[in-house]
């Protein structure tokens, strides 16, 4: 039982007593009397037994804190913030729902010290969504409004109906984005006035820099696409849009700029589109291969990579495969990692030298241990739909704690992918510095890895 349904019995009877008897509203004040202030003889003491609270324990939660079991609170009846002997019960109010898929958070590890570290976990689940007109998509976004710490990067999702465009514009951040479903034709013009257009589908990436004007528009099964901009305060609000462009500069100007007549501007928009419905892409892309005299993009320095082509490397544990501009130039400092993470694998240990970390959860469940000098650690649960965000040189895993194969996105501010392995660093040590600094045997030594395995099994 809860020690908050009595109260709540007593305060339904309050109002009934209130609404049964009007005429004595004047002696029923809505506020009590002086009796009531501190002590008196007179004064009863509700008693509600929080000793009796009716719970399950999950495999594991009895263990030793230190050794810090991921506890699954999926199927367990009432869920309590206990680990081995340490915690106690809680007889409410609380929300279930919120412990049952934070365990961690619940139960933490003995490991954790508590709330020290940044908040390192934003569900878009809880981001507000940004609807398109006349149902040709959303957008809903994470930067530093909802995840202060995450200041070097935010992040927009954002799904687009068939034929739906996100309207002509640009901005002040660099766009990097994956498509997570469908396939859709991008566009741009840069400053050379070279001129690019493309197709992408599910896996593939694109990236525009700072101030290239570029659109998106849908095929014919619609698409999702997760953007990673590289300022964490961007939003998608603050994007130049065409149509504020022409609605906030003087018809007279626009028609000189563009050598029209002003006539021809009475149906321009009077607000923003953003996103918005479309007459469906010709099939044949070269259609809308328009070019100048300065002619298309090189190659080289496209602005799309059919990353999905690329095969992965096979791990012990899972796959990795990695876009940065060694092989996508134009995408400077945007430096990637997908990883895939088998049923009780894990993202190894690791921490990156430099950049921070922003991390997208495509499909699956885990969870990650982020640890600041000089003592703090945080064990956070994620699922399909978070993100993460770890900072440089914080040391962090990411372990699958559920049936299906992990999958996230990494992203770093760098030249080039690049991370530190504890494993790895350690069995690279001479075996009698690391003896005298962790009390290990030659005999663990000898099976510590000097390889990264990125994902172990």
């Amino acid at each position: 039982m809860n020690r908050f349904i009595p109260l709540a019995v007593f305060i339904l009877s309050a109002i009934d007593a209130v609404t049964a008897a009007p005429a004595a509203a004047s002696s029923n004040p809505l506020r009590g009397g002086p009796r009531l202030i501190g002590y008196s003889p007179t004064n009863t003491v509700p008693v509600d037994n929080t000793e009796t609270i009716s719970f399950q324990y999950a495999p594991g939660q009895t263990a030793n804190p230190d050794i810090g079991l991921y506890l699954d609170f999926e199927k367990v009846e009432n869920p309590q913030p206990i680990r081995g002997d340490t915690g106690g019960t809680d007889p409410g109010p609380r929300n279930l729902n919120y412990d049952k898929i934070n365990p961690d958070k619940l139960a933490p590890p003995g490991t954790d010290t508590g709330v020290a570290t940044i908040n390192a976990q934003w569900p878009l689940g809880l981001s507000s969504v940004t609807l398109g007109k006349e149902r040709s998509g959303w957008s809903r976004e994470e930067n530093t409004n909802v995840m202060p710490a995450a200041t070097k990067m935010a992040g927009v999702n954002m799904r687009l109906e068939a034929a739906g465009y996100r309207e002509l514009h640009w901005h002040v951040a660099a766009e990097w984005a994956i498509v997570l479903n469908g396939s859709c034709r991008i566009q741009a013009v840069n400053d050379e006035g070279e001129t690019f257009v493309d197709d992408v589908g599910e896996g593939d990436v694109w990236f525009f820099p700072p101030g290239i004007p570029h659109s998106i528009q849908a095929l014919q099964n619609g698409v999702e696409f997760m953007l990673v901009f590289d300022q964490g305060s961007f939003s998608e609000t603050n994007t130049f849009l065409a149509s504020e462009v022409f609605a906030h500069n003087p018809k007279e100007v626009l028609s000189k700029d563009l050598g029209i007549d002003i006539s021809a501007l009475q149906n321009i928009p009077e607000h923003k589109l953003f996103i918005f419905p479309g007459t469906p892409a010709p099939t044949d892309i070269q259609e809308q291969n328009k070019t100048g005299s300065a002619g298309n993009i090189p190659k080289n320095m496209s602005y799309s990579y059919h990353f999905s082509e690329q095969p992965p490397q096979l791990l012990e544990g899972g796959t990795v495969k990695i876009i940065d501009p060694l092989s996508f130039p134009i995408a400077s400092d945007f430096s990637v990692a997908v990883v895939t993470i088998n049923p009780g694998a894990m993202r190894e240990i690791h921490w990156h030298p430099s950049s921070d970390e922003w991390t997208f959860f495509i499909q699956g469940q885990g969870r990650a241990t982020l640890f600041t000098p000089p003592s703090e650690a945080t064990t956070f649960d994620y699922m399909a739909g978070d993100i993460a965000y770890f900072p440089q040189s914080n040391s962090h895993y990411i372990e699958n704690t559920g049936d299906e194969v992990l999958i996230v996105l990494e992203v770093l501010q760098a030249d080039h992918y690049s991370d530190m392995s504890l494993a790895q660093w350690i069995g690279l040590t001479p075996k009698q510095i690391v003896q005298d600094t962790l009390n290990l045997s030659n005999e663990t030594l000898s099976k510590i890895t000097t390889e990264k395995k990125i994902v172990v099994g």
